[in-house]
């Protein structure tokens, strides 16, 4: 059986990895190397950051309700109280576009959470 060299399957591996660290500065997108490194390391850091991301835009929406909440004489912790208490179900999301956007029918749900609180 012939020998099969391994030199096609290792370019394209090369390839690979140094399109992906296409604009990277210096050996970094042209040396195979120390490309592999610095792409391993971004791919960590970009899976890291979509779960950072989803934490970061909590905390704003949490942020956002909190001052809407004390506009109304509310802690946020006891606005939500009182809307679970009263079964309003709205996430965060919604709670905190509604803050900004619709402060009317925030007031409204700020009164039923107080209402519900006793």
């Amino acid at each position: 059986m012939a020998r099969v060299k391994g030199g096609l399957n290792a370019k394209k591996r090369h390839n690979r990895v140094l399109k992906l660290a296409k604009g990277y500065r210096g050996a970094r997108s042209k040396q195979y190397r120390v490309a592999k490194q610095s792409v391993m390391r971004a791919l960590a850091s970009s899976y890291a950051g979509r779960k950072q991301r989803k934490r970061e835009f909590r905390s704003l929406w949490i942020a956002r309700i909190n001052a809407g909440a004390r506009l109304n004489g509310l802690s946020y912790s006891r606005f939500m109280y009182g809307l679970k208490k009263a079964g309003v179900e709205l996430n965060r999301k919604v709670l905190s576009d509604m803050a900004i956007n619709d402060a009317e029918g925030f007031t409204k749900l700020a009164e039923l959470a107080k209402s519900s609180l006793g």
